[in-house]
């Protein structure tokens, strides 16, 4: 059996002896370990970064995915087609445990590996797997693909979180203080504890809950009935759990049951706190919902020469290698688009996880407008953009390769594959300005700005998620002005593309070719005012002030 010294290798900070462990589908940890998607693994990367620099009392409970989330490679055209690859992690340490978590009324067989702390300095973290030779060909499946598009699947992927994840801390005589919901895919982890405590109040005292999206479409539910043949609620009829959470109707949410079942709960930034109370709050038997705003690890993500050359105000030194990073984003340009981009022109990137609402072809919105920026030789500038669409979003996917096609005839627009952490860091530091679009009050944080910003990368977006706390316009940032009119959506885009193709004409390429200091001010301002309320380790800080030391 691990003890817990071999599990942390540290000793906690006395500020942090809260025990916690921390459920997530997904953590960005090292572009080396591909158990993530987006927005959610990002964050939960430099949380549990930030934890190890803190040196906290926290442990998380993740997924092992055999095919990760999936590659991004291209077909015969150079369109983006999936690709599922088995990956191996010899870093990874097998616990030598393995239990049994009931799967419709079935045992499934789980084993636990173990990232230590020092591989990639973070919290440990445990990883689950159900690919055993034990179990049956589709019991193997749970943990092969990240959010598998088959619903069975992807419910009995939640159990093995949930449930399997509580089952482990009891395997390893662990009694956390703290239970972190990050996101509502380990709810089923209170039943397990209900089957413990045997009272609602007494899971309340250990349970804390935070929300990532105000998106429908990110808020799961299913229905009670198969949710009870898979054996989601533990030992619990479907009827004693409408009861015991005083729920109603045919589907159960798991972001309204993981509400009920906690303490406390919060978004991800004051804007999407306001978003969510607005969204939950007049259901019954649910904790005030406060906010949190996500964070990113500098340690991590900033390129230490252009932070130090901010921070001593060297202008040459940062003009000199914002031109060296752009240079190696550039060769990865070339490599995969076959086009020689100027590091003295104005870099423009969108890069990002890849949904509808975040709008990655607004800038093309009106065709003709873009073929005059694009082609305008007194003014240059060039585009890249990145991200990955879920695997059976036909329309995002539609969308990025739609995108491929139309930049496809431009020396100056590249759409990139392999969107991951080590892409994602090369693309904010090789970028001018980080665009960011998304329809108003649907992004919860978009913390991809934050670690742009870092980089001597200035954020030009609209005020939604994370940016209101931080903006100040032609300060900082360049804010996109909103539209005024909400209604219409046709309407809205017009509108909204009009404004940023109007900033970026008229404001930023001016203000880029002609007035040097002008701009290197802005991105001084911007790295100033990202550190320290938009790094990591004040929101780590945060959670064990605000979640958990007080619950």
């Amino acid at each position: 059996m691990l003890t817990r010294d071999e599990i942390f290798g540290y000793t906690p900070d006395t500020k942090y002896t809260t025990s916690v462990a921390y459920f997530s589908m997904e953590f960005a940890i090292d572009q080396a370990l591909k158990i993530y998607s987006g927005g959610l693994g990002f964050l939960a990367g430099s949380h549990f970064r930030s934890a190890y620099e803190l040196k906290q009392n926290i442990l998380g409970i993740g997924m092992l995915w055999k095919y990760g989330y999936y590659d991004q490679t291209r077909d015969r055209d150079g369109l983006m087609v999936p690709s599922f690859v088995e990956k191996e992690y010899s870093f990874l340490q097998d616990t030598g445990i393995t239990f049994s978590v009931p799967i419709h009324d079935t045992p499934v067989m789980v084993k636990a590996y173990l990232l230590k702390p020092e591989t990639f300095g973070s919290a440990p973290l445990f990883l689950l797997s159900t690919d055993l030779p034990e179990n049956d060909e589709i019991s193997r499946t749970i943990t092969h693909r990240l959010y598998d598009p088959n619903e069975a699947t992807r419910i009995a992927q939640s159990i093995i979180l949930g449930i399997g994840g509580a089952m482990l801390l009891d395997q390893l005589n662990m009694e956390p203080d703290v239970y972190h919901m990050n996101e509502g895919h380990s709810v089923s982890l209170n039943f397990y504890l209900y089957a413990k405590y045997k009272n609602l109040d007494e899971i309340r005292k250990r349970v804390v809950f935070t929300t990532h999206t105000p998106e429908m479409a990110g808020n799961e539910e299913h229905e009670y009935t198969l949710l009870k043949k898979m054996s989601f609620f533990y030992h619990l009829q479907d009827h004693e759990v409408k009861h015991i959470l005083n729920m109603e109707g045919e589907m159960f949410s798991y972001t309204l049951g993981a509400l009920k079942f906690s303490g406390k709960a919060n978004g991800v930034s004051k804007l999407h706190g306001e978003v969510a109370r607005e969204m939950w709050g007049e259901n019954e038997g649910i904790p005030e919902i406060t906010s949190i705003t996500n964070a990113q690890n500098a340690a991590y993500w900033k390129d230490q020469e252009i932070a130090q050359a901010i921070r001593e105000g060297n202008d040459q030194v940062i003009v000199q290698r914002k031109k060296e990073l752009k240079k190696e984003l550039f060769k990865v340009v070339a490599d995969q688009c076959g086009k020689v981009f100027d590091e003295d022109v104005l870099t423009i990137v969108w890069a990002r996880r890849f949904a509808g609402y975040k709008r990655a072809d607004l800038v093309m919105y009106d065709w003709d407008r873009f073929l005059s920026l694009v082609s305008n030789k007194e003014l240059p500038v060039q585009f890249i953009w990145a991200g990955k669409p879920y695997p059976e979003d036909t329309g995002a996917n539609k969308l990025f390769n739609d995108i491929i096609t139309r930049a496809k005839p431009f020396a100056n627009c590249a759409v990139l594959t392999g969107y991951e952490l080590g892409l994602s860091a090369l693309l904010k530091k090789g970028s001018d300005l980080w665009l960011n679009n998304p329809k108003m009050y649907r992004e919860a944080s978009g913390t991809s700005g934050m670690t742009a910003a870092m980089n001597g990368s200035i954020n030009l977006s609209l005020p939604d998620g994370w940016v209101p706390e931080f903006a100040r316009d032609t300060k900082n940032c360049f804010l996109i002005s909103a539209a005024t009119e909400r209604d219409d959506e046709r309407a809205i885009d017009v509108a909204e593309n009009k404004n940023l193709m109007d900033l970026i004409s008229n404001t930023i390429l001016p203000m880029y070719t002609q007035d040097q200091a002008q701009w290197l001010s802005i991105l001084k301002n911007s790295a100033a005012d990202v550190e320290p309320e938009f790094e990591s380790g004040r929101m780590a800080a945060e959670y064990y002030e605000k979640m958990y030391t007080t619950l």
